[in-house]
């Protein structure tokens, strides 16, 4: 499980939200423009906005992710955790998460784990789903009974957002029975959701299911077109996964060429497999080249 931090994708949903309780009735120029990718607009649109208004705290969120992300403008790590800092002392969530972050992992500010997470609980009492995520993931950690309770309700919180790490985290949890009662058809419609938002993760994990038919109805052809998916994105156990079916012409047509193609890609990122090693040991040169060629189309791709 990994941390979220705003990013450009989930960031823009967020800030849309700062934004739209703050300028309902005015057209965002700032946010637009970050919306669309235009950074340095956004950046300058903010800046305008900043010299109206001083106070615009959901104008300094944007500035600090700019800098946090480098986008735009140059990486700033310590100048993004500022704009943060004054945009969270003005009640601003989206930058109390951000900053709650940057103070567990001590970038561009000191570490200070026990101040990131007092950042991360008021920004999720504000409802900030990235900050009920990254808090509950940090719960897990502690070992106590209350607190695994808390971070199920958190990680559940920042599920019903459709952040789709908490959809994982959270379908772990109860593929596990770990602070919930063990349920694999929950576990499943919590992977899809995943899947269906875009995680790796979360298709690799529905996939399993989906091939073993726990929680799930049996399916070999689905769980290959999800570990198809996975693996494009890069995912070292979707592509070792995709290439086994490929030999044993599971869930897809058989087809040597291409499972030796994603087992290379696999095994470029440390994912070794001697099963695979000695089913794809008599491909031809020819074959071996045509793997090679496809493996490295692949990987130009992403």
């Amino acid at each position: 499980m990994r941390r979220v931090a705003l990013g450009p994708v989930i960031g823009a949903l967020l800030l849309a939200a700062s934004v739209a309780g703050a300028h309902a009735a005015v057209p965002d120029l700032a946010y637009g423009a970050y919306q669309r990718g235009l950074y340095q607009t956004a950046f300058r649109e903010a800046t305008l906005r900043l010299e109206k208004n001083k106070g615009d705290a959901a104008a300094m969120t944007l500035l600090g992710e700019l800098y946090n992300q480098g986008l735009g403008i140059r990486l700033d790590p310590k100048k993004a955790a500022e704009w943060y800092l004054l945009a969270a002392q003005r009640g601003d969530a989206n930058a109390m998460s951000s900053l709650g972050l940057m103070s567990l992992e001590g970038r561009g500010i000191e570490k200070n784990p026990v101040q990131g997470k007092v950042w991360l609980e008021k920004a999720a009492a504000k409802g900030n789903a990235a900050a009920s995520y990254n808090l509950g993931l940090l719960l897990l950690t502690s070992g106590s009974d209350m607190d695994l309770e808390q971070a199920v309700e958190l990680l559940r919180k920042a599920a019903d957002a459709e952040i789709p790490d908490a959809q994982h985290a959270l379908g772990v949890l109860y593929l596990q029975g770990r602070g919930v009662a063990k349920n694999a058809t929950e576990a499943a419609r919590l992977f899809e959701r995943a899947a269906q938002n875009g995680s790796a993760v979360g298709e690799v994990e529905y996939a399993i299911l989906l091939f073993n038919g726990e929680g799930v109805q049996k399916s070999e052809s689905q769980a290959a077109r999800y570990f198809r998916r996975a693996a494009a994105k890069g995912s070292a156990i979707a592509q070792n996964r995709l290439a086994r079916l490929l030999v044993a012409g599971r869930g897809v047509p058989a087809n040597k060429v291409d499972a030796a193609a994603w087992h290379i890609l696999g095994a470029a990122q440390g994912l070794s497999d001697q099963w695979l090693d000695n089913a794809l040991k008599d491909l031809t040169a020819e074959e071996r080249t045509r793997a090679e060629k496809l493996a490295a189309e692949r990987l130009g791709m992403r």
